[in-house]
């Protein structure tokens, strides 16, 4: 008999948890790689800041004598120990706790014979680690050797770590297993069995063996060749013409844009009020660009009615009447005006006996 649908129904949550990428928080949590660097480079401070600690001149045989104990002494150990981890930092202070034993070992015995704390502590004894050059559980080499990974030219996954597979991400401009061969839009600069370098060609070639247009395999879009070299295309003389008629074309390397016309055109054939090719309504060529037609200085009126007041504006213009006149249809009224005009309005006919 199946199993109850119900059953397979609750795995489903568990499944789609597995399913989901990794939290913010868990993502940038330090690997135990980097938590083990992170306190070896604390120590290695540690060791700095306690050099010749509270010995400040005098009796140089003393010193000496003095300084030689206190190198090598535990007190300076659990002085440099003390100041590894910050009191919050309960990830540092745990391995610390962990680990202590181990630093001891090495401060007291093993020191002279591995010299170099973090490949003791992190690579040989922890196994958290790996010497640059080398990754994964094993610590390979990296593609390319450990002394120059994926050529110099690209970084080695997983390189210094227990992690990765040990293949290259080449850097800009190089491709390849081991980052020696070139992308399109660069060229072999030098190559030798140890080294590789790549150079940009120049900006009109897809492909090149060297710096100038002239040294084109193909050109890139936007160029042509002529006469042995990549030109730019102009492509603001086509026949056909790129931008819209409230546009102009602005050619550059490669490409072209398309720039707004002035406010005052009708079409342009470049920037500003002087390459119009027409003005628009109320404005008209003045000095070789389109300017304002001031309407309220024409010889004939543009404000017919009686007193009323004319303002320019761009483009165009306004009719108001003067602060405290009464508008009219045909005219704008004086204040004193306006009172006689409304009496009479108001007062009855007089009617005259026979």
């Amino acid at each position: 008999m199946p199993p109850p649908r119900r059953a397979a129904l609750g795995l489903l949550p568990l499944l789609l948890l597995l399913l989901l990428p990794p939290a913010p928080e868990a993502a940038n949590k330090p690997t135990p790689c980097q938590r083990c660097r992170g306190l070896v480079d604390k120590f290695n401070q540690g060791m700095v800041d306690t050099a010749k600690k509270n010995f400040g001149g005098g009796n140089t045989a003393w010193e000496e004598k003095t300084l030689s104990k206190y190198e090598f002494s535990e007190i300076r150990l659990l002085e440099i120990l003390e100041g590894l981890c910050e009191g919050s930092d309960f990830e540092c202070n745990q391995m610390l706790e962990a680990q202590e034993e181990h630093l001891e070992a090495w401060w007291l015995q093993l020191k002279n014979e591995y010299p170099d704390l973090f490949e003791w502590f992190c690579v040989k004894t922890l196994k958290v680690c790996c010497l640059p050059g080398t990754y994964g559980p094993d610590c390979l080499e990296c593609q390319g050797g450990s002394q120059r990974p994926c050529s110099g030219n690209g970084h080695c996954s997983g390189d210094g770590s227990r992690q990765g597979d040990g293949s290259c991400r080449c850097h800009v401009g190089y491709q390849g297993p081991l980052c020696a061969d070139c992308m399109d839009g660069y060229f072999s600069s030098l190559r030798n069995e140890t080294h590789s370098f790549c150079t940009a060609c120049d900006e009109s070639c897809k492909t090149c063996l060297g710096p100038t247009n002239r040294d084109c395999g193909e050109c890139e879009v936007g160029w042509v060749l002529e006469e042995g070299a990549c030109v730019d295309v102009d492509e603001c003389v086509a026949e056909t013409p790129p931008c819209s008629a409230a546009q102009f074309c602005k050619n550059v390397n490669g490409s072209y844009t398309c720039e707004e016309c002035d406010s005052s055109c009708v079409g342009c054939t470049g920037e500003g009020p002087g390459n119009c090719k027409e003005c628009i309504p109320g404005y008209a060529r003045e000095l070789g660009q389109c300017a304002d037609v001031d309407e309220c200085s024409l010889a004939e009126k543009a404000c017919v009615r009686k007193n009323e007041n004319c303002y320019n504006t761009p483009g165009s213009y306004v009719c108001v009447c003067p602060d405290g006149f009464e508008e009219t249809e045909d005219a704008c009224v004086p204040p004193a005006e306006a009172d006689v005009t409304e009496e009479s309005a108001t007062q009855p006919p007089v009617h005259e006996d026979l």
